[in-house]
């Protein structure tokens, strides 16, 4: 790991252990409890994160255990004239922005991208609506990409839009795992466009819905109750938890 996830990780969960544990206040909207399910969100939070403490990886299988079908749902192919010209350009005019609180923002393709340190890993995806499959996937981990435009030190989540439009937020805890990878392929392909391509989000200590697919932009932010309504994604507005451990 990068020296600067190593020591944003120490720092950052020390906190967030403490206040996740206590009441929850680390993650969106967690502050603001409101209903009974607001509560059992927070202290599946709080308990997932004293757990989780360590920054342990998930599972990682051998090539043999890739499922033969990964479903594809939702999103398989964005209706959206800008990104079906780069589709048919074979994304080699697709670009990146990090932006935000960082030193260097900048936009990156995909060949600036595939030109950084990479990580493959196999793991089991789980879908929130019952389903689990396993795949490969390699990319830039999102720990490296955020080392190399230099995080600023009062940057406490990571937003990230696709674009069908979808948005979602995640604290430096899961952002600078050394699993959470921005992936550009898979199962030694590229990755398909049903699955996401160009790059794609995957956050393997979360439900599926957590990885988006299509990424266009990431931001460094030191809140996110400015962003929608507040609930620290578009998925939480719809009525699932922001954090979805598992």
């Amino acid at each position: 790991m990068t020296d600067l996830s190593r020591r944003r990780l120490l720092t950052g969960s020390a906190g967030l252990v403490g206040a996740g544990f206590l009441g929850g206040c680390d993650a969106p909207a967690l502050s603001r409890l409101a209903t009974p399910y607001d509560w059992s969100n927070g202290l599946t939070f709080a308990v997932q994160r004293w757990l989780l403490r360590r920054q342990p990886l998930v599972r990682e299988f051998g090539p043999e255990a890739i499922s033969a079908v990964f479903p594809t749902i939702n999103t398989t192919d964005p209706d959206v004239p800008g990104y079906k010209t780069s589709k048919s350009l074979g994304f080699t005019d697709w670009k990146l922005p990090v932006t935000g609180l960082v030193e260097r923002p900048g936009a990156f393709s995909l060949a600036d991208l595939k030109a950084m340190p990479a990580r493959t890993q196999i793991t089991l995806h789980s879908c929130e609506q019952g389903w689990s499959a396993i795949a490969g996937w390699t990319g830039v981990p999102l720990a490296g990409l955020l080392a190399h435009v230099g995080l600023k030190p009062e940057a406490r989540f990571i937003v990230m839009r696709s674009v069908d439009g979808w948005w979602d937020s995640f604290d430096l805890f899961d952002a600078l795992h050394p699993q959470t990878i921005l992936a550009y392929g898979m199962n030694g392909q590229d990755l398909p466009v049903a699955h996401g391509a160009p790059l794609r989000l995957r956050v393997e200590r979360q439900l599926g819905y957590k990885s988006l697919k299509y990424l266009t932009q990431i931001e460094a932010v030191d809140r996110v109750d400015g962003f929608g309504k507040g609930r620290g994604s578009m998925v939480a507005e719809l009525g699932f938890p922001w954090y979805a451990g598992i």
